[in-house]
């Protein structure tokens, strides 16, 4: 079965801020990460998870994005 080459990515906003979301979409490369499971990226790729089920865990994320929890939901994108 293939994997699913792009996942959506929600950030949440800054605790108290009443901030939206920023959303990230994240590309499958080739790369395998310290789990053995694929890499994603964003299109700097800066932003670089592993996803497991739904479950995004966080490799490298830019200080722009400020403080980001380590496992986010991950939405598969067609």
């Amino acid at each position: 079965m293939d994997p699913v080459r792009r996942y959506a990515i929600a950030l949440p906003g800054a605790p108290g801020a009443h901030a939206a979301a920023h959303t990230v979409i994240v590309h499958l490369t080739d790369q395998l990460g310290p789990a053995r499971e694929p890499v994603y990226e964003d299109a700097t790729g800066l932003f670089r998870v592993q996803i497991r089920g739904t479950t995004a865990e966080v490799l490298a994320a830019p200080a722009e994005y400020g403080t980001v929890h380590p496992c986010l939901e991950a939405v598969p994108m067609p």
